[in-house]
């Protein structure tokens, strides 16, 4: 028996292989356990200085390693191509994960939202209770290496060339691995600083493979509206945010959200950037729990209790002190105008801005801060019942580099430990 919960392909023929992993992050490292425990003979080869460097900084260092809902719902949170995720899923899901790690010495715990972290609240303890089962099942790991180019004869894979990091663009002091296959765990572009540096994309377009344009995803979002940096730092919650393309709405969330020197972020920004367009039209809903007519009878009463106060100082009751000047001046009601002097109209349009505070958005942050990539490799052009290439044999994927891409909550990651293991146990 495999140790730790390992699902063994019962149907894998043929004898050990040789099998080089080009990334240790997530989804390279579930690929190296996969593959060891069925008996092949695997190393992985990292850039960084250590494995899974990435998984250091997600969760904001704590590791939101999965989501504990039922992996049917896994589906829905899935943005770009989650059909392409059920072979994936089938073999390796959220319960899995969670019991190797358990079982590896790594316990975990839910949180809010079905998130699942270590109970230490370190990411270094995932990544160490995965390191210490690749060297219990004898993986080879070399790191600080940078891999080149991925040899292929007759459309079928034969080995990496690769070399010290220190030398990689030198070209000097390369080397050549054979390998039977090649799995590659790049990742995407997001925190290029971790290694995400879009290699992986020019190994497989080398060999004919079509890359979906890569965007920044889980991002914030770039306003060009001057009022933004006047509240900077303020934090809004159980408020709304919509996005409209055309005459359709393209998402509509409640949540939390932050304003920051350029724009806006927080979960329910970082959400709705999964899916944004250069055009959308973006609305805050300041107080999606009243309808329209609910906030205008609170405002009535809010302003017979404040008649003969300035405009300007009668919102206290209803919106963040921060805010207050900002709605105001876009109002157009003058501020010095006694409440009790607000016409109906005026009213009307206030209470309309509260709805659907509109902001002008111009784009999102960049990859230096975005969670995921979006885009990546072309998802028709992998099998999903293997990982591997449908244009070179022997060749493999998992993990961000892929075009698919989810909201947060550890579903990305999930996404990575899947088709990772399935990639690695595919029926070589």
């Amino acid at each position: 028996m495999f140790p730790c919960g390992a699902k063994v392909n019962s149907n894998r023929v043929g004898s050990k292989m040789d099998i080089v992993i080009v990334g240790g992050g997530a989804s390279g490292m579930m690929a190296a356990y996969s593959a060891a425990s069925n008996g092949h003979e695997v190393t992985v080869l990292e850039q960084n200085e250590k494995l899974g460097k990435k998984i250091y900084i997600t969760g904001k260092g704590r590791c939101n390693l999965t989501n504990n809902c039922p992996i049917d719902e896994f589906y829905g949170h899935v943005v770009r191509n989650p059909k392409f995720l059920y072979s994936a899923f089938g073999a390796w899901d959220n319960a899995d994960m969670i019991r190797l790690l358990n079982e590896a010495g790594c316990e975990t715990k839910v949180e809010r939202g079905d998130r699942v972290f270590p109970v230490s609240d370190h990411a270094s303890s995932v990544t160490k209770a995965l390191t210490d089962e690749l060297k219990r099942l004898g993986v080879k790991i070399r790191l600080n290496t940078h891999v080149s180019r991925i040899m292929a004869d007759d459309g079928c894979v034969n080995g990496v060339v690769c070399s010290a990091k220190d030398s990689a663009h030198k070209g000097s002091g390369e080397e050549q691995i054979p390998a039977e296959a090649v799995i590659l765990c790049c990742g995407g572009m997001s925190y290029p600083t971790t290694g995400s540096d879009g290699n992986g994309y020019k190994l497989a377009e080398k060999l004919g493979h079509t890359i979906i344009t890569p965007r920044p995803s889980l991002v914030s979002l770039k306003c060009s509206d001057h009022w933004i940096g006047q509240v900077q730092g303020l934090s809004l919650k159980n408020v709304g945010f919509s996005l409209k393309r055309g005459k359709k709405i393209i998402y509509n969330e409640m949540g939390e959200m932050l304003f920051t020197a350029d724009g806006i972020s927080g979960p329910l920004v970082l959400t709705a950037s999964s899916v944004y367009e250069s055009q959308d039209l973006g609305s805050i809903d300041l107080k999606p729990a009243l309808d329209r007519e609910t906030l205008d009878r609170r405002l009535i009463r809010d302003f017979e209790a404040a008649s003969n106060k300035n405009f300007a100082n009668s919102l206290d009751g209803l919106l963040p002190k921060s805010l207050i000047p900002v709605i105001v001046g876009l109002s157009g009601i003058d501020p010095y105008k006694k409440v009790h002097q607000v016409t109906g109209t005026e009213r009307g349009c206030l209470v309309d801005m509260i709805k659907a505070l509109k902001v002008d958005i111009t784009g999102t942050g960049g990859f230096d801060e975005a969670v995921v990539t979006r885009g990546g490799i072309n998802v028709k052009e992998i099998n999903p019942s293997t990982m591997e290439s449908k244009l070179v044999k022997g060749l493999c994927f998992a993990g961000e580099m892929i075009d698919v891409d989810a909201h947060t909550g550890g579903f990305n990651l999930q996404i990575a430990w899947s088709t990772g293991y399935l990639a690695g146990s595919r029926l070589w």
